[in-house]
């Protein structure tokens, strides 16, 4: 039986990043994706020009409708602008018991702001509990919790109500990359090499769903975030085939089955 996955997001109009990277990223996964559109965006490889929010009823009424008729085995939830979309959601996910991948959209690659200071507070208080892994790369962490080591910005995150944390190990120096799962029970790394590309527009995004992917599909967290991982770092290799705009291009989601 082929699984079922939602995200809540915003949508990308260059394609690489939001509800279309999500998408591509379920497909690559081999699951059904649905989406809730919860902004518009005028994006390209290079900028957010501008951003246009969908009223909170609206995305309130996508999530019901769909929850409503199909059966979804795992959420992944991306952009959520203001406080009242992230109480909003969080009331509308009452009752849905499957695991929920949170992704804190904060900033795009370009450098634009994607979620309001205001909202921060919102989505620790309503979304959090709500939360199977929160997967934060060490910028969005450090707004989140304030500065600290990597284990110690897990350790308060975890103190937040999240089930596990997934520390993105992207914005580190160094040539080897190093995500760090941290959940009460233990503790797992997985590392890559550092790809020598500018075209990583939509990594989070597709990483966060990748993993809701596997968790839809039955896996435990660590294999879920395991085999994401390996097909990211795929993904990224393999972006340089891609020819899409003239800034940050896409990872290339279909590695596997494009040639």
């Amino acid at each position: 039986m082929v699984a079922n996955a939602l995200t809540i997001a915003g949508s990308d109009s260059g394609g690489g990043a939001g509800i279309q990277a999500d998408l591509k990223a379920f497909s690559a996964m081999g699951i059904y994706g649905a989406s809730v559109v919860t902004a518009v965006t005028a994006q390209n490889t290079k900028a957010v020009t501008a951003i246009h929010p969908i009223p909170d009823d609206v995305v309130v009424a996508q999530i019901k409708t769909v929850l409503d008729d199909i059966r979804i085995d795992a959420i992944k939830i991306g952009m959520l602008g203001t406080p009242s979309l992230i109480e909003a959601v969080a009331d509308a996910l009452n009752g849905y018991e499957g695991p929920i991948v949170l992704d804190p959209v904060m900033v795009a690659k370009s450098g634009d702001t994607l979620l309001e200071d205001s909202a921060i507070a919102a989505l620790k208080s309503s979304l959090f509990r709500r939360a199977t892994l929160l997967t934060p790369n060490l910028p969005e962490a450090a707004k989140l919790v304030g500065d600290g080591s990597l284990h110690a910005q897990a350790k308060a995150l975890l103190h937040l109500g999240v089930g596990a944390v997934l520390m993105k190990g992207g914005h580190a120096d160094g040539e080897v990359c190093t995500d760090h799962l941290v959940s009460p029970t233990g503790r797992h790394e997985f590392s890559a090499q550092r790809v020598n590309t500018r075209n990583t527009h939509g990594t989070g995004c597709s990483y966060s769903s990748a993993i809701a992917a596997g968790l839809a599909q039955g896996m435990a967290l660590n294999d879920a975030v395991s085999r994401a991982h390996a097909w990211l770092h795929q993904a990224i290799l393999q972006a340089d085939k891609l020819h899409v705009g003239q800034g940050h291009g896409p990872v290339h989601h279909f590695h596997a089955f494009w040639t």
